[in-house]
Formats: structure tokens, C-alpha cells, sequence
């Protein structure tokens, strides 16, 4: 399982993931919430490319828009898709880190 290796692997390196919101194994989409020092750094998906494999994309309102805004776009992305796993990473390089685990 993807998100199990990510949260593994990160705790390895030193930094903290967790499981914010818990979707379907199989056919849940992710979404990272990723921090560096427990500063906001953006949040990415995970979504497929055009070469078969997968790829972040940055995803959700400016890190300059606060938590508010960030909550509210969770909410709305959990509302339209009840499979999405969200996972917060607080790692330096978080989106690097991350493709190279999930990617």
C-alpha cells in the first residue's frame, strides 16, 4: 500500500507523516498536505500521466490563504470524493520526497 510505505519511509527519514483522512485502499485518490518545520508548503495529488505512470500536481488554495481556506477545500474535496486518503507530510523537500516514494 502506497500510503503505508510513504509513512514509513518518512518517519525512516527523520520527518512525520500522518493519515489525516483515511480512503479507500484500492481506488482512493491521494492528497498530501505538505509542511516543512510545520510550516504550510501546498498540497499536491497524485495523479496519472500521460507516459502510464504518475505524477504531483499541485492541488487547493495558495498556502498564503490560511488554514481556513485549506480546510474548506479538504471539505470540499472529501464531499465529491468519499475514497480520497489525505496525508500530512512535514519532511524538507516534502513533494520531492514524495514523488520519489508514490511516483
Amino acid at each position: 500500500m502506497l500510503v503505508g510505505a510513504l509513512t514509513r519511509r518518512c518517519a525512516a527519514a527523520g520527518g512525520f507523516a500522518t493519515v489525516l483522512v483515511k480512503g479507500d485502499e484500492i481506488s482512493g485518490a491521494i492528497l498530501l498536505q505538505t509542511l516543512e518545520k510545520g510550516r504550510e508548503q501546498g498540497l499536491f495529488e497524485r495523479v496519472p500521466d500521460y507516459a502510464g505512470g504518475y505524477r504531483l500536481v499541485r492541488c487547493g488554495p495558495d498556502t498564503e490563504k490560511g488554514q481556513e481556506a485549506m480546510a474548506q477545500y479538504l471539505a470540499r474535496r472529501r464531499g465529491s470524493d468519499p475514497d480520497l486518503w489525505v496525508i500530512e507530510l512535514d519532511i524538507a523537500d516534502a513533494e520531492r520526497f514524495a514523488a520519489e516514494t508514490i511516483c
